[in-house]
């Protein structure tokens, strides 16, 4: 299991939101690129992006600092927010962004994903951002009646070959995953998950590898603290 750390990035820093709130913002670090560097030479074998004001808008916003951190580091980077459009899918893998993860496009143009992955394959990956059961889009302000299983499942039948799922209500609260969702969501479905929401021990991280998924998101756990990458790793890896 991946242990990914994560950038989250709003007006150029590197911040974390409460439940994806965007009026509950914290600012840990001015410099991503600084922070990408930190999680590298910590031993991360990932890293994991999101543009919160392209996940608002539909349209990436801080492009130049995501270049910025693609040149810097030498790890795989998987990046999401405002991704919903192929030109937008061309444009990042071809400045060497490794992973883009599709949200609300997966809701609202399922034939676009599909192409996306006949196109790009392992390189398109799915988000499923629930809220009280159900999925939420358009950065996580907008509601929908369909259910994580039930796109999961959608998303398996036309070719997405990785999901993300993240519990928005634990998101940003060092609280615990959502791990009986997640459980449903492996066993339900043939597809490689990766968890997010929540994870603030490395308990809670060997939890996860016990359900089998394939990498843990963990953000603000390691700004406060609360997790040491280093140790981490260990631990999972042992």
């Amino acid at each position: 299991m991946e242990i990914i750390p994560a950038i989250d990035i709003r007006g150029g820093k590197c911040v974390r939101l409460y439940q994806g709130d965007y009026s509950r913002e914290t600012v840990f670090f001015e410099d991503p690129v600084a922070v990408a560097l930190r999680w590298q030479a910590q031993g991360a074998s990932r890293l994991h992006m999101v543009d919160l004001d392209g996940a608002a808008s539909g349209e990436l916003q801080n492009i130049k600092v995501i270049e910025g951190i693609v040149g810097a580091v030498s790890l795989p980077i998987q990046l999401g927010g405002g991704i919903r459009r192929e030109e937008t899918v061309e444009r990042l893998i071809g400045m060497g962004i490794n992973r883009v993860i599709l949200g609300t496009v997966a809701v609202e143009n399922l034939k676009l994903v599909e192409r996306l992955c006949r196109k790009f394959r392992e390189a398109i990956a799915v988000s499923i951002d629930v809220r009280d059961g159900y999925v939420a889009t358009q950065g996580w302000q907008q509601g929908t009646v369909t259910t994580a299983l039930k796109l999961g499942r959608r998303m398996a039948e036309i070719g997405v070959g990785r999901l993300i799922y993240t519990d928005i209500k634990r998101d940003g609260t060092l609280s615990e995953p959502n791990f009986e969702a997640i459980s449903e969501l492996v066993s339900g479905i043939s597809l490689p998950v990766i968890a997010a929401g929540g994870i603030s021990s490395i308990n809670h991280l060997e939890k996860l590898k016990e359900l089998k998924v394939t990498g843990a998101i963990v953000g603000k756990a390691l700004y406060t603290g609360d997790i040491n990458l280093g140790e981490a790793l260990k631990v999972v890896d042992g």
